[in-house]
């Protein structure tokens, strides 16, 4: 342990104080830990300015919902108040544990981080859905439509986004919780069977619960009379081929190749260790991020003067109001991997540098007093090698 009272300690606990002497020693309290984790808050690069709001939540600093079948977890406008398009929940279930039949106001997407489920739905149409989900795999069930999740053998833990900043899965609508709500003589009425088939139903929502690891697909299919539903409610994220280029490599997912998810459109980046995604912004909305794995740090500039970086690591949601421009920094010695979701049916994304490269060199240069060498360099990029402009990656 660090002792911040101990002389000799001090000089192995960071301290807000710059290369060029700005800012001084701090003796504590203090949680040192956490300074270690966020060294850009601590002292931001120079070009820090202005003041924007907090753009980082973890998972880590979360309420966490214990139940007999997997726990789950939730980061909403409660905790991050600038991320008011999308929420997230962190879920995982064990080996046949149950996220009971259950619907929502808003649109679920889901990516599987580990391990493996069943998933089960229903349209307004009647036709049904079932499919086992594995790690990288995702799913979208639309607003309003029912479903459930069940964990395979050796569980699960998934990260859900909803389509709605202010969203809370423990204020979903749940069968169990309706059934307790609903007088017996109206469930006898309305299933025609006798009262007494009631006498044991949970007396509240049940949400998560411990069952049996569910046998094969094939034994627990069920043929609607209507059908299958006419899209997949699934999608094997891994199993697009990535974009590749010297920094990394990304997997774009939206209604282009996952028709169903109308209303989240996502990226899963990797940035390789000495890797940066390049300057960049969203012309059609917020940027709600996930870290994954590894290190990175970003800045946001928000115009006006404001600039703010933040440090991320695996467990961390990240947030980039609409049209703000940021990069992001691989700041360890492993890949970065993260996932950026955006309320929409598309992905798009600005470039920067591809900006200034199919811009009059002219203008570029006196604009920024800069010479040639820029525009030289930029020059190169204005056809980009990849089918999303902008969507590539720099050396640090």
């Amino acid at each position: 342990m660090v002792d911040l009272n101990d002389k000799n300690d001090r000089h192995q606990i960071p301290q807000p104080i710059r290369s060029d002497g700005a800012g001084g020693p701090d003796y504590g309290p203090r949680d040192v830990m956490r300074d270690l984790q966020n060294p850009d808050l601590l002292v931001p690069p120079k070009t820090d300015a202005g003041l924007l709001p907090n753009l980082k939540f973890s998972f880590s600093d979360t309420h966490m919902q214990l139940n007999h079948g997997g726990w789950s977890r939730e980061i909403t406008v409660r905790d991050l108040p600038i991320a008011t398009t999308l929420a997230g929940v962190n879920m995982s279930l064990t080996p046949g544990g149950v996220r009971e039949l259950h619907w929502h106001q808003q649109a679920e997407w889901a990516y599987m981080i580990w391990g493996s489920a069943r998933i089960t739905a229903i349209d307004q149409n009647g036709r049904n859905f079932i499919a086992d989900v594995g790690p990288g795999d995702l799913w979208y069930f639309p607003a309003g439509l029912p479903h459930s999740i069940q964990g395979l053998e050796g569980g699960c833990e998934f990260l859900l986004v909803f389509d709605d900043g202010h969203f809370s899965d423990l204020n979903t609508l749940s069968i169990s919780d309706w059934f307790a709500h609903t007088p017996k003589e109206v469930l006898s009425a309305n299933f025609g069977v006798p009262q007494n088939a009631f006498d044991h139903i949970p007396d509240k929502q049940v949400y998560i619960y411990q069952d049996q690891v569910p046998p094969s697909i094939q034994s627990q299919a069920v043929q609607s009379p209507y059908g299958a539903v006419p899209l997949s409610f699934s999608h094997r994220l891994l199993a697009q081929t990535p974009l590749e280029t010297s920094g990394g490599s990304v997997r774009i997912v939206d209604s282009s190749n996952f028709p169903i998810s109308r209303t989240v459109a996502a990226a899963l980046v990797e940035i390789k260790p000495g890797g940066m995604r390049e300057l960049h912004w969203h012309p059609n909305q917020d940027e709600w991020q996930y870290y994954l794995t590894g290190q990175g740090r970003m800045t946001v500039f928000a115009g006006n003067g404001a600039a703010r970086t933040f440090d991320y690591r695996a467990g961390d949601v990240g947030y980039v109001p609409f049209a703000f421009g940021h990069y992001i920094q691989n700041t360890g010695t492993e890949s970065l991997w993260f996932l950026e979701m955006f309320k929409s049916d598309r992905f798009e994304d600005i470039s920067l540098n591809q900006w200034m490269a199919l811009t009059p060199r002219e203008l570029v240069q006196r604009n920024l007093h800069v010479g040639s060498e820029l525009t030289d360099a930029l020059h190169k990029v204005k056809s980009p090698v990849v089918k999303y402009p902008g969507f590539t990656f720099n050396p640090r």
